[in-house]
């Protein structure tokens, strides 16, 4: 089979360099983002050759950048939608992890190349160009990141791309502080969940930003977009599934606490693990949510967004 006649995903994103301090207090780094974090772990669960994976993001044309390139590209996700700004670098975060291994961030991102994938007229080409693919993923970082204008070319694009068959993918991933007020965030949130065919929802963020009290509350408000599928996650609680015929629940695997050592990502791997499911022919949702908690499990007993191949192998 050619290239060409592949299935294909295409992760719309930023990619930030990653700081963290390992157990010896020495702070070490490495790439990461949330889509990147989906894709690289679907990558790594789909079989060889079988898929094409894209990134889509801006870089810039510095060190990091460049190895940002050679990283996706040795994990099979293929770099042929990277825009190259010259003028832009990479954002950079820092995770903090406490004792318990709940994380939170320090960022610097504000001038990044991923906030200006889509500014100007030279990348229309390539953005025209997506709209043949078979998937189309983003979240609501994706959204966040950019300015008014590009939020419109990201929505035009999912909206062009649904009238080509192309399924939709959206993590809602809430950030507050990416957002100038939360009336904005939930406008342009209903715009694309109106398009969503899989929407990965994560009951924290939903209450947060629609001031749902119940998991029944943010499944009413979500009939009138129609999504064929919500899958609601809810940490180490069971993830609720609904579908146009009935709603049910599939248990996360159980870990002892002091197993915990950074939940970073634990959200996105479960994404890559259902999808990954999914995209190989599993029509079961509790099967996809099954292998999405199991991936989970794996990621939060280590440090980092992304852990290595090794470890992910080992288990799949």
């Amino acid at each position: 089979m050619s290239t060409e006649t592949l299935p294909s995903i295409a992760f719309i994103g930023e990619c930030m360099i990653e700081l963290r301090s390992d157990d010896k207090a020495n702070i070490c780094h490495g790439f990461a983002g949330d889509t990147l974090n989906t894709a690289v772990y679907l990558a790594r669960l789909l079989p060889l050759n079988q898929h094409q994976i894209y990134f889509v993001t801006a870089l810039g044309v510095d060190d990091f950048s460049n190895a940002m390139i050679d990283y996706f590209q040795s994990e099979g996700i293929r770099c042929d939608k990277i825009r190259r700004l010259s003028e832009r670098q990479p954002g950079l975060y820092y995770i903090n992890v406490d004792s318990a291994g709940e994380r939170s961030f320090q960022y610097w991102r504000d001038q990044s190349a991923a906030r200006y994938l889509f500014s100007g007229h030279e990348y229309n080409n390539e953005l025209h160009s997506l709209v043949n693919m078979d998937y189309l993923y983003c979240s609501g970082i994706s959204l966040a990141i950019l300015s008014d204008p590009d939020r419109q070319k990201l929505i035009d694009l999912l909206a062009n791309a649904k009238t080509q068959d192309t399924k939709i993918f959206f993590d809602s991933n809430y950030r507050p502080a990416l957002w100038d007020n939360i009336d904005q965030a939930r406008y342009w949130y209903q715009q694309i969940l109106a398009m969503t065919d899989i929407a990965f929802l994560t009951y924290d963020d939903e209450c947060e930003l629609w001031g749902d009290q119940s998991p029944e509350h943010v499944f009413s408000r979500c009939k009138v977009f129609d999504i064929p599928e919500i899958i609601l996650k809810r940490g180490a609680q069971p993830c609720l599934i609904k579908t146009a015929t009935r709603t049910y629940a599939v248990d996360a695997v159980t870990i002892s606490s002091d197993r915990i050592v950074d939940t970073t990502a634990a959200g996105d791997s479960f994404n890559a693990g259902y999808l990954a499911s999914r995209m190989q022919g599993e029509n079961c949702s509790k099967t996809c949510a099954a292998m999405g908690h199991q991936l989970a499990c794996i990621v939060v007993q280590h440090q980092g967004a992304i852990v290595s191949r090794d470890i992910v192998s080992q288990k799949f």
